[in-house]
């Protein structure tokens, strides 16, 4: 293919393309067939994409007649991107989760996500693979795994290094170069761990700020769909088109409730000039020798680029014994009603019928068994049990009352500071308040874990706020990213 489209597409932003179509340089088919011949020739050696969307190019054309009759939707206008193999498309892609109980599911409409960023122009390429059910079907399952879609790897040592989970097809076709962007979905680190792996951008919003209908959940109180990127701008414009209220949604409706439809106006440069930022020291005492050494240097970017650190700062809950009955109460009913309203080419209608063609199926379905699918389904499914109100309310008084909200408070935050997707970062999930990563270093040596994946590779510097406070993140997040510029792209030759 022509090297100067290469040139042009190696890498792009989405502002860039933009540019790039609007000078006649390239146009959204061309972009979708260029990404398209490197899915066919590059991901066998990933596992990153479950399927192509037939469409694609189609739709590109469509939009690129549009560009020329009627003008530009907007910065996402033609910009092809993948979704996760969770996310609702009303088309002729699947959506399963990444199992082979719903690998001929196609739902009946888009979710909100979907359609959103369809009125936005944005085309999607694909569905990426997952770890199954997110990462809530065994405890002995590795990240990245599906039964449908086979082991995602990570570009930047295949077969090697931890390629995260469980938007690990998301971050490993952004991070290849596959698509512009993805969107991804988080319980508990489902973004930010495989940005953080690939040497991406990752934000996983405040609850309530983007719509979860139309996606298959694992909790109603800890789910959001969020941007994986390759830019903290691109991440601004892709969060912009995924924040309407949606009626559907309960959690939109909720007080205190702050979006915007476009975050680029809070990226700035500057914008770590007396920041103040909170330390949590506590959490970085597992932390190997050369990981250790990533986030003091990234401390002292911060401090060099005119952010004040406060370091440390504890937190009351640091002791807390947490437990997961949230997620395991939450998953039954979610996917009991989830399934109840499935499309065509469901297998399975409930979490019941799902372990039983499960264990029917065992060759294809079993690899890593299923006791945490039995374990949920072990709940009534109705959220009645003492035990799930027990735990919802102290995972929100621990993880916000006794943790990021009093460690902003008492120290007058505007954020937090930790290394990738380690163990302080359930605390926001648990809270439902944002995370955001960016690239950070890449180290060369690390520790052999039981998954037989290394800890050396790409690291994430992740900055954690209260709820919504997305703007703080994205100024602090951009301007970090370029202090830095730490992200580079992973060899072609797979």
């Amino acid at each position: 293919m022509d090297r100067t489209i290469n040139e042009i597409l190696i890498e792009a932003d989405i502002t860039s393309l933009q540019s790039a179509m609007e000078s006649g340089l390239i146009s959204s088919e061309v972009c979708v067939r260029w990404y398209l011949e490197r899915i066919a020739r590059l991901d066998p050696n990933l596992n990153s994409v479950l399927e192509v969307n037939p469409d694609a190019i189609e739709e590109a054309v469509a939009l690129d007649a549009e560009r020329r009759e009627q003008g530009v939707r907007g910065p996402l206008h033609g910009i092809p991107i993948l979704l996760k193999d969770n996310i609702d498309t009303g088309d002729l892609m699947h959506t399963s989760a990444g199992s082979v109980a719903l690998a001929e599911h196609i739902a009946q409409s888009d979710s909100m996500v979907a359609a959103q960023l369809r009125v936005a122009g944005a085309v999607f390429l694909g569905k990426a693979n997952m770890t199954e059910w997110a990462n809530f079907m065994s405890s002995t399952m590795w990240s990245g795994y599906s039964s449908r879609g086979g082991q995602t790897l990570n570009p930047y040592g295949p077969g090697e290094l931890f390629v995260g989970g469980s938007s690990s097809g998301s971050a490993a076709a952004v991070a290849a170069n596959l698509c512009t962007a993805a969107i991804g979905t988080e319980t508990s680190g489902s973004i930010i761990s495989p940005a953080s792996q690939n040497s991406l951008v990752g934000l996983k919003p405040t609850i309530g700020l983007v719509s979860r209908t139309g996606i298959i959940p694992i909790t109603y109180s800890q789910d959001s769909a969020g941007p994986m990127t390759r830019t903290v701008r691109d991440a601004a414009i892709l969060l912009g088109a995924m924040t309407a209220v949606d009626p559907d949604d309960a959690a939109m409706h909720e007080k205190g409730r702050k979006a915007y439809t476009d975050y680029t106006p809070f990226l700035d440069a500057n914008g770590l000039q007396g920041a103040r930022i909170g330390v949590p020291r506590f959490y970085y005492e597992d932390l190997d020798e050369a990981r250790a050494a990533v986030i003091e240097r990234a401390i002292g970017v911060c401090r060099e680029q005119g952010a004040i650190m406060i370091d440390p700062v504890s937190l009351p809950c640091e002791s807390a014994k947490w437990d997961w009955d949230v997620m395991r109460y939450e998953f039954k009913k979610g996917l009991n009603d989830y399934l109840a309203k499935a499309g065509s080419g469901a297998y399975v209608q409930t979490l019941d019928e799902l372990i039983a063609y499960n264990e029917a199926n065992a060759d294809a379905a079993l690899k890593y068994g299923q006791d945490t699918l039995i374990w949920s389904n072990e709940t009534s499914g109705t959220l009645s049990e003492p035990e799930y109100a027990e735990s919802l309310q102290l995972n929100r008084q621990l993880s916000r009352d006794q943790g990021i909200d009093h460690a902003i408070r008492e120290n007058e935050l505007d954020a937090l500071i930790f290394l990738g997707n380690e163990e302080g970062l359930d605390l926001s999930a648990r809270a439902g308040y944002p995370v955001f990563t960016v690239p950070g270093e890449y180290v060369d040596t690390g520790i052999i874990g039981e998954d037989g994946y290394t800890t050396k590779g790409p690291q994430g510097i992740t900055f954690v706020g209260t709820a919504y406070s997305e703007p703080i993140l994205f100024r602090l997040a951009y301007a970090y990213e370029q202090a830095t510029k730490f992200r580079f792209a992973p060899n072609d030759e797979l």
